[in-house]
């Protein structure tokens, strides 16, 4: 089974086991107590939300796991031996095991292997659980070590959402709306690493704007993210809601070249500074799990009807 169909009266979502990646998103306004996983609602009454990998991006919401964006010459330096790192580490190239599903959850888990300590020498285990339930869909990272010692790393997701999320609607008629004040000053990315001078932010009473040029140079990083919740929406689209828990930082990024999808990045870790070198455990920003011990960040898409 390469792919894994969930969904609830408001949902369907389909997850690959390569990657622990949704593929689909699709809502269905208003509900019907017909419209469950065994029964299939009309695919002409629902709304895919998702982007749908065209040639400008191939993917639709990978994992970053262990690194996020970039590391310096692309390898990790771990008790003074370097070890080769692909942008946004490895977990969104490889397949996980399936452990559970049912109609309304499936959960997947991706663990060390030969193919990963090539990478990262470090016993891991990341275990991804997606769940819906009504207009939601739930989504846990949950990492722990077997090692005996502690693993740095840093996890993110990348869900990429059509801009416009109907057809129809206008692209600059759009926004992200935070549920506090984001006036702290952003970062940017240069060839996926962190460039080192602030910028002033680019959210104004707590809404961004989003425009094709706001991406000219590549993504708005929030690294001092001040909202645990979050608005996507245009006037007459539905509202897309995030929710989350665990991440304290978000990135919100497009094709600088032009593309129709925004992509609304929970992280926990950012890219590696420019310039920066060292080991990995004292990578800035990492986060780090103890033997036996584990770490639990997520969340939370709501579909609401528009306003």
């Amino acid at each position: 089974m390469d792919e894994v169909r969930i969904a609830s009266d408001q949902l369907s979502v389909v997850v690959a086991r390569h990657g622990a990646e949704p593929q689909s998103l699709r809502w269905r306004p208003g509900g019907s107590p017909d419209a469950g996983a065994g029964t299939g609602s009309d695919p002409a009454e629902e709304h895919e939300l998702l982007w749908q990998a065209g040639p400008q991006w191939r993917r639709h919401a990978p994992v970053l796991f262990p690194t996020i964006g970039r590391v310096v010459d692309d390898e990790v330096v771990v008790d003074g031996e370097r070890f080769p790192m692909g942008q946004h580490g490895f977990a969104r190239d490889l397949d996980f095991e399936l452990l559970e599903t049912s109609p309304s959850r499936v959960v997947l888990r991706l663990q060390e292997s030969e193919e990963t300590r090539r990478h990262w020498p470090f016993p891991f285990s990341l275990v991804v659980t997606h769940e819906v339930s009504g207009a939601s869909l739930s989504v846990r990272w949950t990492v722990s070590t077997t090692g005996d010692r502690a693993m740095p790393f840093s996890l993110g997701w990348h869900p990429a959402f059509r801009w416009p999320l109907v057809d129809g609607a206008a692209k600059e008629d759009h926004r992200v709306v935070f549920a506090e004040d984001e006036s702290a000053p952003v970062r940017r990315v240069r060839a996926t690493l962190l460039t080192p001078e602030p910028r002033p932010s680019p959210v104004q009473d707590r809404v961004l704007p989003l425009s094709e040029d706001l991406f000219a140079d590549d993504a708005v990083v929030l690294e001092q993210l001040a909202s645990r919740s979050l608005r996507y929406s245009g006037p007459g689209t539905p509202v897309v809601r995030l929710d989350l828990e665990g991440f304290p930082h978000l990135g919100v990024w497009s094709k600088p070249t032009g593309a129709d999808l925004v992509c609304l990045e929970p992280w926990a870790g950012l890219p590696s500074p420019e310039g920066w070198q060292g080991e990995v455990a004292n990578k800035p920003y990492s986060l780090s799990v103890a033997p036996g011990g584990v770490c639990e960040v997520g969340c939370t898409v709501t579909v609401e009807d528009p306003a």
